[in-house]
C-alpha cells in the first residue's frame, strides 16, 4: 500500500488513471480530506515533507510518500501530471503552498483545489490562477455562526447568499401535504428531503406529510431558510 520513497512513479501512474485526488500535505486538514476521500472510494495519492505525518497514514490511504513538493523534479516522479484533481493542503508554510501552486500550475494540472490560512495568501492564489481556494478555518467559523444563531441543526452555504439547512419540521406543517402548506410563496423556501426518526431520508414532494419529530432539509435564500428553521 503506502510507499515511502519519491521514486514510485509506476504506481502513481496507476493511481492517476483511477478516480483519484492527490493530496499535498498531510496536517490535519490534508489527512482528513485524503481519509473521507479515501471513504468514498477515491484512491489517494498523499504527499509531506513530515516524515512521521507520512508514516502515521501508512496503509491508510493509496499511496503515501514523503516529498517536496515545491521541487518539480520530484513532483515529475511522482507522475503528478498525470492527475487531473490535486489539493494543496499546506498550512503551515505559506511560501510552500504558493510554490508548490505555482510548480502544478506549470504542470498545466486541468484542476487545483487550495488550502489559504488568511486573505492575503488566498489572493495571491487566487493571482497565481489556482482554480478554487479554500478557507477551511474561516468557512467553518461562519457555518458555526449560522449554527450558534439559531434553531438550525446543520447549514451549508451553497453559494453566497443561498443555503441548505437542516431543521426539525416546525409544527404548523405537520399532518398536511406540503403541496397544501403554500410554503414556497409564503416563506420563499424549498422542503426538499425529510427523515422520519432512524429512517433513510426521502425526496419531499407535494404529496409529502410530515410528521412530529421529523427532521427536513430547507433549501433556499439564506436568511429565509434560517428563518424557517426557527418555526416551531
Amino acid at each position: 500500500m503506502a510507499k515511502f520513497s519519491i521514486f514510485s512513479n509506476d504506481t502513481s501512474r496507476r493511481i492517476a488513471e483511477a478516480d483519484s485526488v492527490a493530496v499535498i500535505g498531510l496536517g490535519r486538514f490534508g489527512s482528513a480530506l485524503a481519509l473521507e476521500l479515501m471513504s468514498g472510494g477515491t484512491e489517494v495519492l498523499g504527499i509531506d515533507v513530515d516524515e512521521e505525518l507520512v508514516q502515521s497514514l501508512n496503509g491508510e490511504l493509496t499511496q503515501v510518500v514523503r516529498a517536496d513538493s515545491t521541487r518539480v523534479e520530484a513532483l515529475n516522479q511522482l507522475a503528478i501530471d498525470e492527475f487531473d484533481r490535486v489539493v494543496v493542503a499546506i498550512g503551515g508554510d505559506i511560501s510552500a503552498s504558493i510554490l508548490t501552486c505555482s510548480v502544478l500550475l506549470s504542470m498545466n494540472i486541468p484542476v487545483i483545489w487550495a488550502k489559504a490560512v488568511d486573505d492575503r495568501h488566498g489572493q495571491i492564489l487566487e493571482q497565481l490562477g489556482v482554480h478554487h481556494v479554500i478557507y477551511p478555518e474561516k468557512d467553518m467559523g461562519r457555518r458555526v455562526a449560522h449554527l450558534v444563531r439559531g434553531a438550525a441543526l446543520d447549514y451549508i452555504e451553497v453559494a453566497p447568499g443561498y443555503a441548505l439547512v437542516k431543521a426539525p419540521a416546525p409544527a404548523r406543517i405537520q399532518g398536511v401535504a406540503l403541496g397544501d402548506t403554500n410554503i414556497r410563496r409564503s416563506h420563499g423556501i424549498t422542503i426538499a428531503a425529510y427523515q422520519h426518526g432512524d429512517q433513510a431520508w426521502t425526496n419531499a414532494d407535494n404529496t409529502t406529510v410530515l410528521e412530529a419529530g421529523d427532521t427536513i432539509l430547507v433549501v433556499g435564500p439564506t436568511r429565509d431558510a434560517e428563518a424557517f428553521a426557527q418555526l416551531r
